[in-house]
């Protein structure tokens, strides 16, 4: 059984051929040390995940044969994580593990306090989230868009999408959400949290669920994940 997952650029289907890239094919064969005849795991983000034959390699290319479908595609909530952007790795900490605990999009905000925006990059973070989707064995990969302002993302907010927004000024105030379904977000602050204007422009909006994370501060990455674990728990796929 194959233990290696791919993600490739290349419809999937039985039979079908897959032509490697030059960094594939050294990864593969060059680091891995699989050779003709070896299974691995591919998926695209449309087609599910498949079981290919590899069938030529040198370092440099190589070809996959599909010989099975092995998932279907499984998508993710709509569910997009909108976060305040920190320092570099632990940035990547906070794609990787959206990625893992099933957003569907994530938004990097550049909010009064961000003070990391102007040192991200979106194809670094959309190669975590797609890495992540390698290995833990997930069949999409979300979208990571470049950074954008608070105030842009506000005026073009659609408010069907409901707001889960993280407030650290409600330490110990419990809050309804609705269990009715449909798109949600969760916004997370950077570290010194919401500006008073901004927390006053999230509050005003009726599609804004404003909910405490417990009686401690969290760091942002930390607090990332707790509020991904407890939508995921109480609206999401885990049930």
């Amino acid at each position: 059984m194959a233990r290696i997952r791919l993600h490739v650029d290349h419809p999937l289907a039985l039979r079908e051929r897959v032509t490697l890239t030059r960094e594939q094919a050294h990864y593969l064969f060059g680091v891995m040390r699989l050779d003709v005849g070896a299974n691995v795991l591919l998926f695209n983000g449309k087609d599910g995940e498949w079981q290919a034959q590899v069938v030529a390699a040198t370092k440099k290319g190589g070809v996959l044969e599909c010989s099975a479908q092995t998932k279907p595609l499984l998508m993710p909530p709509d569910l997009w994580l909108v976060f305040a952007p920190i320092k570099k790795d632990r940035t990547s900490f906070i794609v990787e593990k959206a990625a893992e605990l099933g957003a569907a999009r994530i938004c990097p905000m550049q909010t009064e306090f961000t003070q990391a925006a102007n040192r991200v990059r979106q194809d670094k973070l959309q190669a975590h989230a797609l890495e992540a989707a390698e290995q833990c064995g997930g069949t999409f990969v979300p979208q990571v868009d470049d950074v954008q302002k608070f105030s842009k993302i506000m005026d073009n907010w659609d408010p069907t999408r409901r707001i889960l927004f993280c407030d650290e000024a409600l330490v110990g105030k419990a809050i309804d959400l609705p269990k009715d379904g449909g798109p949600w977000a969760i916004f997370i602050g950077p570290e010194g949290g919401f500006s008073d204007k901004e927390r006053d422009r999230l509050r005003a909006m009726e599609c804004a669920y404003p909910i405490s994370l417990g009686p401690r501060i969290l760091r942002a990455d930390t607090a990332a994940v707790s509020a991904m674990t407890l939508w995921q728990q109480a609206l999401g796929d885990w049930g």
